[in-house]
């Protein structure tokens, strides 16, 4: 059976532009996908591609949904281009919303009482350290602060009286996005094995020179947790480390991954530590992400979702900022109001 998309493109500068060791990034680019059906049925995704994590472009998958001339199903999405994870992912989101027969369902796994806690997202260098005390005021007690963005001393620096800034029984989770080299990472992991760190985030990139071999030893060199989040990008990634029997956890982004649900099935049989996180998407990818987060049989560690308010335009954002989110919240978010927004 063959169901009717359109899609509309987006570029949406942000509230005040990201800075993450991939350098600053102050627009978000992306689509948004509607399928229809014969019914008149509804759904609703969003490709919402991260080139610098190494997935497709904005012009790459715009491409490919040109190339599908306006028709979608199963058969066409099976047979899309393995590089095409976050085009394949919106289609097949639109699609199952669509057969649902509802542009906005709820998530699964969740009564309409249940909540999960959510991470605040600090901006990187010396302002963490105001935007720490207002998070932690709003009742924030989980927080996630870029580093790997200025001079490594200085932000070494800034770790203790950033902690300092901290609620007690606070965790601070720390970004690197891949910027350190062995030597600094080791600096790091040895200043954070005397300090309540939950974990450090890809601390070496992917694309470095033995850094599967390097991550492996830094976990095993270390006390504080390692997570990787660039390094599962790409299909076959979480296999692969699941394999090799990595000890830390994985950060999923399901906006960029083609198929969550047999990622997340695969992780949930291992037993996996996982943390689900936002890929900076707008409402329309939150709701989406936040499905199998909300599903998510094993440990529930705070999600990496409280990144909003993001764009400047506020009718894009995800769930409110607030230190739990809720199934209500996500159920409420608006994908035909982004939709409409873009016409």
């Amino acid at each position: 059976m063959s169901f009717l998309f359109a899609h509309r493109r987006y570029a949406l500068p942000f509230r005040v532009p990201v800075r993450t060791a991939h350098g600053p990034w102050a627009v978000r680019e992306g689509l948004i996908v509607r399928v229809t059906d014969a019914t008149g049925a509804v759904g609703y995704g969003e490709i919402a591609p991260v080139p610098r994590f190494g997935t497709e472009t904005v012009d790459e998958a715009a491409a490919v949904l040109q190339a599908l001339g306006g028709q979608i199903g199963e058969t066409q999405i099976a047979a899309l281009p393995v590089q095409s994870s976050s085009a394949r992912h919106g289609l097949c989101v639109a699609l199952a919303d669509c057969r649902a027969g509802s542009p906005n369902p709820a998530v699964s796994g969740a009564g309409s009482k249940s909540s999960r806690a959510v991470a605040a997202l600090l901006p990187a260098g010396r302002e963490a350290l105001g935007a720490a005390a207002a998070k932690a005021e709003l009742g924030f007690r989980v927080f996630k602060w870029k580093v790997g963005v200025g001079d490594n001393d200085e932000e070494l620096g800034l770790l203790d009286e950033l902690l300092a800034r901290l609620p007690g029984g606070a965790r601070l989770r720390l970004d690197a996005n891949g910027a350190w080299d062995r030597r600094r990472a080791e600096r790091w992991l040895e200043r954070c094995a005397e300090r309540p760190i939950e974990f450090v985030e890809q601390p070496i990139a992917p694309a470095a020179r033995g850094a599967d071999d390097l991550l492996r030893g830094l976990a095993a060199d270390f006390p504080t947790p390692l997570a990787l989040d660039e390094s599962l990008v790409h299909d076959g990634d979480v296999e692969r480390w699941l394999a090799a029997g990595w000890p830390g956890l994985f950060v999923v982004k399901p906006a960029l991954l083609g198929d969550p649900a047999a990622v997340c099935a695969q992780l949930a049989h291992a037993r996996a530590n996982v943390v689900f996180s936002s890929a900076l998407e707008t409402a329309v990818g939150a709701q989406a992400a936040l499905r199998p987060a909300f599903a998510w049989p094993g440990e529930r560690r705070a999600l990496g979702f409280g990144v909003y308010p993001l764009f400047a335009d506020a009718r894009f954002d995800g769930p409110p900022a607030a230190p739990f989110v809720s199934a209500t919240d996500v159920a409420q978010l608006n994908p035909e109001a982004v939709w409409n927004a873009l016409s």
